[in-house]
């Protein structure tokens, strides 16, 4: 799954990077408004952690913008400004969370998790379909309680159609969610990782609708 990390601060943003890549994420990095205000605008994240005092464009102006041009990916302002009249803003104009510098990474990381499976409209950290199940804290997949040895690439990619269930994803979609901005993969990447990760869990899962993508369905068996 993809992040947008828009902070300024290069301590912050190395230290949050390196704990979202971690458990599992793939993040890109904005360090000012005016470049986040485009990525944002223009490209698919899962979710954004949003710093409110950028360079350029502050926080509130880029969350306005995307609001106002119809951007509804969860954001999570993150940020040392900690006035409530400030917090009441963002949220007016449409964060879906707040959390004041300095701030405990793990509540971070969990709120973020929470972020995204409140867009996706999954309750529970671990998600399960038929006999797959992931688990979205520990990276653990499991096909009938049996465990299954995926990479932190194919866990992303399984994670992110599990979220969308029923709903058929492009590999385009799915190779921005995976690779982020670190470069296009090869037109054959998303195909092949498809296929480990079919061969690791056994069982029809994934199913190919040709010319448009994957999907897994809600009641996949």
């Amino acid at each position: 799954m993809r992040v947008l990390l828009v902070e300024d601060d290069p301590q912050i943003s190395r230290a949050l990077g390196d704990a979202m890549r971690a458990a599992g994420w793939t993040v890109d990095h904005a360090s000012e408004g005016e470049d986040a205000w485009f990525r944002g605008d223009t490209e698919s994240f899962a979710a954004v952690v949003l710093d409110l005092g950028l360079p350029g464009l502050d926080g509130l102006t880029v969350l306005r913008r995307w609001r106002k041009s119809g951007r509804n990916m969860p954001v999570l302002i993150l940020s040392a400004r900690g006035t409530w009249s400030e917090r009441v803003e963002g949220i007016d104009l449409g964060a879906d969370d707040y959390i004041a510098k300095p701030f405990v990474m793990k509540e971070v990381l969990a709120r973020l998790r929470a972020l995204v499976r409140r867009a996706s409209r999954v309750a529970s950290p671990l998600l399960e379909i038929g006999p797959v199940a992931l688990d979205q804290r520990s990276m653990r997949a499991t096909v009938a309680g049996n465990p299954v040895n995926l990479t932190p690439l194919e866990f992303r990619l399984l994670c992110h159609l599990m979220l969308n269930a029923g709903r058929v994803v492009s590999q385009l979609e799915l190779g921005e969610q995976i690779h982020g901005d670190r470069g296009e993969c090869e037109s054959n990447a998303i195909e092949v990782v498809v296929g480990r990760i079919r061969r690791k869990l056994g069982i029809p899962f994934i199913e190919t609708r040709r010319g448009f993508g994957y999907v897994v369905a809600p009641e996949a068996s």
